[in-house]
């Protein structure tokens, strides 16, 4: 397992937040072909921790293969964890039996990435909503048919699309289907798992429009998973930002984008457009290629590919510190003292043993 990474963002339970996921791993084995042995593991998501609050949109971003869809899948049971806990409305969901699981599930749902492919091509939209719907009982057999057009006029769907099968509808439309089933339950908390990265930019305003408009009259809580920074800096109220598995930074979104703390999220930010032609842009150009994440560079993760590494960041993991109130990093730039002479220690026993040669290492990072 990974180390955890002291002080993270939520430490301890609080009944200010709806959802809190502590030092969540996910690894899949990787077999040999022959004998089918585990020789080795992918660390898709390695030791992630936050929290949040009641009625709030935390957005998650990184880039492609970083782990936040491995992220939101795992915390909603979706994918079985390897270890870690997590944490909703004061319960630990992620040791539930199946049958403790399934009385909890309509609480928690997800939207998926792709419009097309999560839709039944063979079942009628109306029977699509209120599948689940009739399954969990959520409302009377007499209230079903009110019941389901109502969801759908409030995700802006019409009565006689109900009929209607999927292939009829544009990407859009479809996404509102997927928005309308997940509604349908009453869930406290969605995973929007990159739910407008498949539309087109006009479209992509209405949905955003339309989830911020339910979450207004419903008081749904969301976990927003996307790449494209301009949309999240706009849906969400906290930022968490991943790199090979790990988080790196956590803030409320005006202080991420005011001011990026970690070096990999100031380059990331660094490539947002700029509506203006003749503003100029400093883009931070990373060097190298992402690590694999079957496996990562030993101490901080990113060191490979950053300007400002030093020699305990090829060695030491880094710790989170609150820089400023409510403003977690984790880079070795912003130790404190304690922080600071432990990853010392840790360089010194390197080099001690000789695991750790500062030659060797940067022609390494060259690679």
């Amino acid at each position: 397992m990974s180390e955890e990474i002291k002080n993270a963002p939520v430490t301890e339970s609080n009944g200010e937040y709806l959802l809190e996921v502590k030092n969540l791993v996910k690894w899949f084995p990787i077999k040999s072909s022959f004998l089918k042995r585990t020789i080795g593991n992918v660390k898709a998501v390695d030791g992630v921790s936050f929290g949040i609050k009641r009625g709030q949109t935390m957005g998650l971003v990184g880039e492609s293969g970083c782990g936040k869809s491995t992220t939101g899948r795992t915390l909603l049971g979706l994918i079985e964890k390897t270890s870690g806990e997590v944490w909703f409305d004061g319960q630990e969901i992620s040791s539930m039996s199946g049958k403790e699981m399934r009385k909890l599930r309509p609480r928690i749902q997800i939207i998926f990435q792709d419009p097309y492919s999560s839709l039944s091509p063979r079942i009628p939209v109306g029977e699509i909503i209120g599948e689940a719907v009739r399954e969990h009982n959520i409302v009377p057999p007499e209230e079903y048919e009110d019941y389901i057009s109502r969801i759908m006029h409030a995700c802006g769907l019409q009565e006689y699309h109900k009929d209607r099968y999927p292939h009829e509808f544009s990407g859009g439309q479809r996404q509102r289907i997927c928005i309308a089933r997940a509604l349908a339950l009453n869930p406290d908390f969605i995973v929007c798992d990159e739910p407008v990265s498949a539309l087109d930019v006009s479209i992509q305003a209405q949905i955003i429009n339309l989830l911020k408009q339910l979450q207004k009259d419903f008081g749904l809580t969301y976990l927003f998973i996307s790449h494209d920074l301009s949309v999240v800096e706009h849906i969400s109220d906290t930022v968490g930002v991943m790199y090979l598995g790990s988080m790196v930074e956590y803030a409320d979104t005006e202080k991420v984008f005011e001011k990026p703390l970690h070096p990999y999220t100031e380059a990331l930010f660094s490539a947002i457009p700029i509506p203006d032609p003749d503003a100029k842009m400093n883009r931070i150009v990373l060097k190298g290629s992402l690590p694999s994440p079957a496996n990562p560079p030993k101490g901080c993760k990113f060191h490979t590919r950053c300007e400002k590494c030093m020699d305990i960041c090829r060695c030491a993991a880094p710790e989170w510190t609150e820089t400023e109130p409510g403003h977690w990093c984790a880079c070795h730039l912003y130790n404190n003292a304690e922080q600071q002479a432990r990853a010392e220690k840790i360089l010194a026993e390197e080099k001690a043993k000789g695991g750790f040669d500062e030659q060797k290492a940067k022609e390494q990072d060259i690679l």
